[in-house]
């Protein structure tokens, strides 16, 4: 009597057959690998450190890093410039923020050695001498921050928004402000202070 299709006396392996398929299909992928490195005998090591050098607030900074290494991480751990914040470490909740050529990055998603060759600045780039950017003290003027973690990716996304021309009405704030996330619900704060300091930025 023949066995039943799915049952464990039918002769047929399911592990084996995944096993297997999953053998023949690694064939011509390991059989490409090896004529690829027949080609070129030299390849790197991944986990061999990289040269960059970086331009933070105006400074050319020469680093030897991990190529998987983020731009937040070389600030934070490499060049020790601890104003921008690892909040969630996923690009979700803007404490990292810095500018790159003017635009505001997330700096935890964003690769350091994308980074090269562009000009990054930071919180600690901001202030003149002795005198505070002006979104600094239109912060401060408002106290549009309360435990302070985000303000730093605070400050440098409302710059940005200033210069992108979304700084029109307090809608417009808001909705070009949402992807830094305050704990403390300063957003009112917030607002207020972009607006306070946006005519002085467009000026200069």
């Amino acid at each position: 009597m023949p066995d039943k299709p799915g049952s464990r006396s039918s002769g047929f392996d399911r592990r084996a057959f995944i096993a297997g398929a999953a053998g023949s299909a690694l064939i011509p992928i390991t059989a490409r690998a090896a004529s690829e490195d027949a080609r070129s005998p030299a390849t790197q090591d991944p986990s061999l450190p990289v040269e960059v050098t970086l331009r933070v607030n105006g400074k050319d900074k020469r680093l030897s890093i991990d190529a998987r290494t983020t731009v937040l991480d070389a600030l934070r751990e490499h060049l020790k410039l601890t104003g921008s914040k690892k909040g969630c470490d996923h690009g979700q909740c803007g404490a990292c923020t810095v500018l790159i050529d003017d635009r505001r990055v997330v700096s935890c998603l964003t690769l350091a050695l994308a980074a090269e060759g562009q000009e990054i600045t930071t919180i600690e780039g901001l202030a003149t001498d002795d005198r505070l950017h002006p979104m600094q003290q239109a912060f401060i003027d408002n106290d549009a921050f309360q435990c302070g973690y985000c303000t730093p990716g605070q400050i440098m996304s409302a710059i940005a928004c200033v210069k992108e021309g979304h700084a029109g009405s307090d809608a417009d704030i808001r909705e070009y402000m949402s992807g830094n996330i305050c704990r403390c619900a300063a957003y009112p704060n917030i607002v207020a202070a972009v607006k306070q300091a946006a005519p002085e930025i467009m000026k200069g």
